[in-house]
């Protein structure tokens, strides 16, 4: 596997989009436009991560990145948005390809970036995110229009653009004048570039419009699931088994991560619960593990133009220890949703069904947005 580097330019001052805080700072429910762009390139999991902030508020670039918990390399950004990616580049170790990323793109959903460096990988070429452009465009002189355009051969650059690490890394420092994309540098230096398939989530953060646009957009649902132990299949918590513990009794598999997980999906996009969706009299589901129907709501949620964002989930319970398989559990889920997911656990100090080792109870949070 190549080891990628991700370069996130976050060094915007955000004028246009009239907050008077950069772009990086804004917040979207409670979450900054930074963070939101971290807990993405977490799941892409780069060898080599750095951030160009704004030069006056790297200290709170820093926090937000130690908050996030990711480890990336922060440095001051340029005058120009080339500027900065020459900095960023400049501390990057050496890395197969690199990946550069606008923080205005934080919605941008793992799959992009897979695609980006799978691009890469096999043509040593560059490779950017595109979408078809379905409005018509024409040419304007003085307000009077002078020629129209054929749309089918016109597309939405998106990013992350990604590269021959190497290669891009003299392109960029020799590069003269500003460029608003990166792709253009690598054009300029007779280097091909390649697309793929770009997502409208995508969406560039630019004037208070699209930020407003972004929180309508984004739903949050909850759903809780609560199993008591004693079925005679193993135990299945998180859509991982667990060998030697014992299961819990349910008429699918009693996998009450995976179930609370289906019902925020659910709400959030206003579908109920999931045992309205897939009731217990639905022979389909009798026995199924928990993937089964995650996938399920997934499909669900697509019909009516929806899906995930993010999602969080915590499990409440004495056993098993969560801790040992935290991480697993986490890249288990957010394989299959195929946005970050979070986990935690806790006890209740005795207290109540689960404190007396009777069952487990999985408290669950879904983002969910419209396409």
């Amino acid at each position: 596997m190549p080891t990628v580097g991700i370069v996130i330019v976050a060094a915007g001052s955000g004028v246009r989009l009239g907050r008077g805080i950069p772009k990086a700072f804004v917040e979207l429910d409670g979450t900054s436009v930074l963070a939101r762009a971290l807990e993405v390139v977490r799941e892409v999991k780069p060898a080599a991560l750095v951030i160009a902030g704004p030069p006056a508020h790297l200290d709170a670039v820093k926090a937000i990145v130690e908050d996030t918990g990711v480890d990336a390399t922060v440095v001051a950004g340029g005058e120009t948005r080339t500027d900065s990616v020459r900095r960023a580049m400049a501390a990057m170790p050496a890395i197969d390809v690199v990946l550069i990323h606008d923080v205005a793109r934080f919605g941008t959903p793992p799959d992009v970036f897979d695609r980006v460096i799978e691009s890469v990988q096999k043509t040593n070429d560059a490779a950017i995110p595109v979408l078809p452009v379905t409005d018509t465009i024409v040419v304007a002189d003085d307000g009077i229009v002078t020629e129209n355009t054929e749309r089918a051969h016109l597309y939405r650059v998106q990013t992350p653009q990604g590269f021959p690490g190497p290669a891009y890394a003299v392109a960029i420092a020799e590069a003269v004048g500003d460029f608003t994309d990166d792709a253009s540098i690598w054009r300029g230096i007779g280097g091909t570039v390649r697309t793929v398939t770009g997502d409208e989530r995508s969406h560039k953060i630019t004037v208070e419009s699209d930020l407003d646009s972004s929180a309508a957009s984004l739903r949050v649902g909850l759903g809780t699931d609560t199993h008591a132990f004693g079925g005679s299949e193993p135990l299945w918590l998180g859509c991982l088994e667990w060998p030697g513990e014992t299961g819990l009794s349910g008429h699918s598999d009693g996998d009450a991560v995976a179930h609370a997980l289906c019902d925020a999906l659910l709400s959030g996009a206003g579908l109920g619960d999931i045992g309205t969706v897939f009731g217990t009299d639905d022979p389909r589901y009798s026995g199924a593990r928990g993937d089964v129907f995650l996938r399920a709501a997934l499909d669900r949620l697509a019909e009516i133009g929806f899906a995930p964002r993010s999602a969080s989930v915590q499990i409440v319970g004495n056993r098993p220890k969560i801790g040992p398989r935290r991480v697993e559990i986490e890249q288990t889920l957010s394989g299959i949703l195929g946005v970050p997911v979070s986990v935690s656990a806790t006890t209740t100090d005795g207290l109540g069904f689960t404190g007396e080792g009777k069952g487990i109870t999985a408290i669950a949070i879904a983002h969910v947005a419209s396409h």
